[in-house]
């Protein structure tokens, strides 16, 4: 490769903090977006051509109630991406709460095509915890849309028609509930007969044709759409319930149709944990024995049985076919069950089909409790079924107590017809069998914060919050010795830390957002109903106490409008002080405004409030601000056209401020601001929406300055250069970077090339960045020059120099080489640390490294099921 520069290494003493008891929650509940069910009549809804493929959001069910929702990180014309799923959206919980099952559904399914992907904006979301109440959330607000009780106790399943018409509840009193949910609707449609038993698992049989009943007595009417708005009917469902057996219901009269028996252990009761039904209506079950078994829900027998597991058997996963089936539990294996055709006789044209075990893998260290896959399976008679790209190989998601998600290739070895393409990058391979599989992070950025003046680091919990204090380096930690080993080397030193802080808060749902000021004075915490502003004051013994301002919740609500929401909130999604700690700059809950308060006078005070992110396009003077209107909220707008909207972005102030007063009657949309930076003068503050709009605000003038062009995807990380503080970096979930200068409203030519010039390595890392930290503020001698940024992901530090020039090899570029066919520029890759949780600057040339080592977590979790082989013990 390329010859590297003669530069001085990078001496810095880190503190390598892996005190700090952060406990990720368990995964409870994993699923993906159901597909719209085809036309019975074979027409297509649309005529549009052939749509690209497009990978599902990825709900993920925690045990302290929260749900994370993950998007596909690729574009829609790429098949591959490195980082997958990544969390864009927290749901938070309340507290305390669980999630036990979750379902998505359709809102108005008539509206898509059967090969449309809905997105997350099209879709409802429904969980259940343990108690007797069925949520449905609000995604676009993050919060609780509306409850409903079961009626019939704790809900123990819940599981969404195809049609995502009706929804089905399994309950304590053993009776299964339907809901209606057509229309965006949520009421009670139909009870069950009772039975003796809790309902522990449900899955719906293959939908019906409706105009297969009624061919024969009606007419044709090909011109008639009405008609194929409800073309499908549901015939029955099945259930696995406590007592050793699951029963077949008939939709319509609520009754059971037949019941099926599974095996005993010296009389006590076996627990059907999970059923599946396949489109040829065979069913499938995994019980508390370990076993898995195929019936048949004709005759209501059994077809074949398999002791595959050594423990319980709790979740089920199909593939997009039908032609595999994945089933994990306690003992943290994951088995594969395929189908193969046997020739009833020699030369016989005649086959039949049976169920195999044929691999088998071990991916977790705990309990798996949750499976699914994508593209996700619909049972639909034969004549009906889904075809896939067989180029693809579907991806399978597991999770349980150990609390990250395992994503892996499952495509079948009879694929070798044509070349299978890994979407994830993770191998060549592609089987369930040969094909790596990759963890996603359990960490998340926002947890942890630092208050660099007073070197206080915070850690915020479900409901808590604990401060620690870093002590200062001794001398001699961090020498010139140590980093010329690595660029980045932890100082060896005891006692640099102590507990200052430990808080307890009375919330109503899971904390969302904190903050500090760098003085160590502030600490603002929010759930996501309320925000708490506290004064820190130090005692003798350097202990911190905290002193509550009691009335701030009252001054934030004066000024967000009583209409925006039906509950008043005053809870917080991102905070952020300035440096001088004079000014608190807080993006509400729902919706997301933007307030500056000032904390110098008697009592804080609102400054200003922004509406800008709820606005979906500025129009006035019969222009587009910024460049939106045909690229409304969803849509990119290239770099190129940066220099076409440079003249727009220049509005006056008095058209800013008429764009403002409109404000309030211009379309609106809701939006979530999460990220939030200030630049190091005091002067810009930048803010950042889930639609990768991004704003910029002059805190000076208390105005609005300009707005950027919007990106693929919502910003990851934002932070202003120390040392240029009107250039701004982006650094988003695909491990792209963008630089804005905020003065020149442009983005920089030498911003440009670095980003091109960044190595794959980097770019193509598994895991997402989720911070950036600049070299803080340098000496006299090297005024006016910011040395390096770094930044950090789950698994890696990322140090790229600014000090040297973007230059190529000196060798002949060969087009089979990457790297060599683009800009090269001084970086390095650390990955010694993991996983990680926090990075930033104490100081110049003193580094914070916060790691929770996976050893840690688990190691305050119960032990893994474990049975010996051979012999006895």
């Amino acid at each position: 490769m390329f010859p590297e520069n003669k530069r001085e290494p990078t001496t810095l003493a880190v503190h390598r903090c892996r005190f700090v008891d952060y406990a990720p929650s368990a995964i409870t509940a994993l699923t993906y977006p159901p597909l719209p069910l085809p036309s019975v009549k074979g027409k297509k809804k649309t005529t549009k051509g052939k749509q690209p493929l497009r990978f599902g959001t990825l709900a993920v069910g925690h045990a302290n109630g929260n749900i994370d929702l993950c998007e596909w990180m690729g574009t829609e014309h790429d098949i591959q991406c490195p980082q997958a799923w990544v969390a864009q959206k927290t749901l938070p919980g309340p507290y305390p709460s669980k999630v036990d099952a979750i379902a998505f559904a359709i809102r108005y399914p008539d509206d898509f095509d059967e090969d449309d992907v809905p997105r997350c904006s099209d879709l409802r979301l429904f969980s259940s915890g343990g108690g007797s109440e069925l949520l449905e959330w609000n995604i676009e607000r993050s919060c609780i849309r509306r409850t409903i009780g079961s009626q019939g106790g704790s809900i123990w399943s819940i599981a969404a028609n195809p049609s995502s018409s009706s929804l089905a509840l399994g309950c304590e009193d053993g009776t299964v509930r339907l809901l209606s949910i057509a229309n965006d609707t949520l009421t009670h449609l139909r009870r069950f007969d009772r039975v003796k038993c809790r309902m522990l698992s449900i899955a719906w049989g293959p939908p019906v044709p409706r105009r297969q009943k009624t061919d024969a007595n009606e007419g044709s009417s090909d011109g008639d759409e009405g008609d194929d708005e409800e073309n499908w009917s549901d015939s029955w469902l099945v259930t696995g319930g406590s007592d050793s057996s699951l029963r077949k219901w008939d939709v319509t009269t609520g009754r059971v149709i037949n019941r099926m028996g599974t095996d005993k252990i010296r009389g006590e009761r076996t627990l059907v944990w999970t059923v599946g039904v396949l489109g040829d209506g065979t069913i499938i079950s995994g019980d508390s024995l370990g076993m898995v078994k195929f019936w048949d829900s004709r005759t209501c027998t059994q077809l074949q049985s398999f002791n595959a597991h050594g423990a319980d058997v709790l979740c089920i996963a199909i593939s997009p076919e039908g032609k595999a089936i994945y089933t994990s539990g306690v003992d943290q294996k994951t088995i594969q069950f395929s189908v193969i055709n046997t020739n009833s006789e020699k030369g016989s044209s005649s086959s039949s089909t049976r169920w195999a075990q044929t691999s088998s893998r071990r991916m977790h260290s705990h309990d798996v409790r949750a499976l699914a896959i994508w593209p996700p399976y619909t049972p639909l008679p034969h004549s009906f079924r889904r075809h896939f790209p067989k180029d693809v190989a579907p991806i399978l998601a597991s999770g349980g107590l150990d609390m990250s998600v395992v994503v892996t290739p499952a495509a079948l070895p009879t694929s070798t017809i044509v070349k299978i393409t890994n979407p994830l990058t993770t191998s060549t391979e592609s089987t369930f069998e040969d094909a790596y599989h990759r963890r996603l992070a359990y960490s998340v950025g926002g947890v942890m914060k630092v208050a660099r003046q007073a070197r206080l680091v915070t850690c915020a919990r479900d409901a808590g919050l604990t401060v620690w204090r870093i002590q200062k380096k001794p001398d001699g930690a961090g020498t010139e010795e140590e980093a010329a080993r690595e660029d980045i080397e932890a100082a060896s030193f005891e006692g640099g830390w102590e507990k200052v802080l430990e808080m307890e808060l009375n919330v109503n749902s899971n904390l969302v957002a904190h903050q500090i000021s760098d003085d160590g004075k502030w600490l603002v915490i929010s759930d996501i109903y309320e925000t708490k502003l506290f004064v820190l004051d130090q005692d003798a013994k350097g202990q911190v106490k905290p002193k509550r301002i009691k009335d701030f919740a009252s001054t934030l609500q004066a000024h967000i409008p009583a209409s925006s929401t039906n509950v008043p909130t005053t809870g917080g999604l991102a905070f952020q002080f300035t440096p001088d700690s004079s000014k608190l700059v807080i993006s509400t809950t729902v919706p997301s405004y933007i307030l500056v308060i000032d904390l110098m006078g008697a009592r804080p005070h609102v400054l200003r409030r922004f509406d800008h992110h709820l606005v979906k396009d500025f129009i006035f003077r019969d222009r587009v601000v910024a460049g939106r209107g045909k690229n409304a909220v969803n849509g990119d707008v290239d770099m190129a056209d940066a220099e076409e909207n440079e003249d727009v972005e220049s509005e006056k102030e008095e058209d800013i401020e008429r764009a403002e007063e409109t404000s309030c009657s211009a379309p609106s949309t809701i939006v979530s601001v999460h990220r939030i930076a200030i630049s190091t003068d005091g002067q810009w503050l930048a803010t950042s929406d889930n639609y990768a709009r991004t704003h910029i605000f002059n805190l000076d003038s208390i105005s609005h300055h300009c707005i950027l062009p919007s990106f693929q995807r919502p910003v990851q990380a934002l932070a202003f250069d120390p040392m240029h503080t009107s250039v701004l970096l982006l650094a988003l979930p695909d491990n792209s970077i963008q630089f804005y200068d905020v003065e020149a409203r442009q983005f920089p030519v030498w911003g440009k090339e670095l980003s091109n010039s960044l190595p794959r390595r980097f770019t193509s890392a598994h895991d997402p960045v989720i911070g950036v930290a600049f070299d803080p503020a340098v000496s006299n001698t090297e005024a006016g020059k910011t040395k390096y940024i770094i930044f950090w992901g789950a698994t890696w530090i990322f140090k790229v120099s600014l000090d040297t020039t973007v230059r190529f090899g000196g060798r002949k570029r060969r087009r089979d080489v990457v790297d060599e066919d683009r800009p090269w520029r001084d970086f390095k890759m650390i990955t010694q640390y993991r996983p990680i949780l926090f990075v930033d600057f104490l100081t110049k040339g003193e580094l914070v490294v916060v790691e929770r080592p996976l050893v840690d977590v688990l190691s305050t979790l119960p032990p893994a099921y474990f049975k010996h082989k051979y012999g006895m013990s």
